[in-house]
């Protein structure tokens, strides 16, 4: 029987080594991958500023426009009969989003993000500011479209880099594995009430609601010197919390 020298004996010795430690990598790298997203702990690299991701009211035209003129809330499947009924909703929540990566981003980006229709959609102020807020996919599921819903979450992340922590990642892979279809569902369950005409007409509304549309705008809030508004103040109640952290126009 032929004998290695103990020179060779060391390198090929070293190669297995070498092969064994970068397969582990490799398992390693594919361990922290869920369907081309990231799995990692959410991580607040800077602090969140709400005013680092603007967006305009108008922008809800464009996500009417986007569900051929419908006014529809796909979480609950409710059409709402004016868009003065319903809350621009963030698919991925401004501050998870910046949880997940964002902080270490441009404003430009983060402009870009809180605009994007891709991660925009319409609620009732009752689903935006209170039962989704800022949850994420392990915390809150909606009624309805929970495929779209966890999909476009997916694609959300993707488009943007952003990471996902694994109980995120396991909540979506429970509710996809069982989905045939992630096209959004459009169906109406349920249609909105019409606001009283009680509420129209409230004191609030009167006082601060400068031209009758039955909301109050930042800029209506800090022409009264009224902003930032809290929750507790009773303008809150007809005005729009984006990331439902309870304080408008910060």
């Amino acid at each position: 029987m032929a004998t290695i020298p103990k020179h060779r004996l060391v390198l090929v010795t070293a190669c297995i080594i070498c092969v064994l430690h970068f397969g582990s990598d490799l398992a390693h790298s594919a361990d922290r991958m869920y369907r081309g997203v990231a799995v990692a702990p959410e991580h607040r690299c800077s602090p969140y500023d709400r005013k680092d991701y603007p967006y305009p009211q108008s922008v809800e035209l464009e996500v009417i426009e986007s569900l051929d003129g419908i006014i529809y809330g796909p979480y609950t499947g409710t059409c709402f009969k004016n868009r003065y009924q319903t809350d621009i909703e963030h698919v991925v929540s401004l501050s998870e989003a910046h949880d997940s990566g964002l902080c270490a981003r441009s404003r430009q980006v983060k402009r870009q993000f809180a605009t994007d229709l891709l991660n925009l959609t319409l609620a009732s102020p009752s689903t935006n500011r209170h039962r989704k807020s800022a949850k994420d996919l392990a915390e809150w599921i909606p009624k309805m479209n929970a495929c779209w819903y966890a999909a476009r979450t997916l694609e959300v992340r993707r488009k943007y880099g952003l990471t996902i922590d694994s109980r995120e990642a396991n909540a979506i892979e429970h509710i996809l594995s069982r989905c045939k279809t992630t096209a959004m569902a459009v169906r109406c369950v349920s249609h909105a009430s019409p606001v009283p005409q009680k509420r129209r007409n409230n004191a609030v509304l009167k006082k601060y609601d400068d031209n009758g549309n039955g909301r109050i705008t930042c800029r209506e809030a800090r022409r009264h010197g009224i902003a930032p508004v809290h929750k507790s103040h009773p303008a809150y109640a007809f005005m729009h919390d984006g990331d439902g952290d309870g304080t408008v126009c910060e």
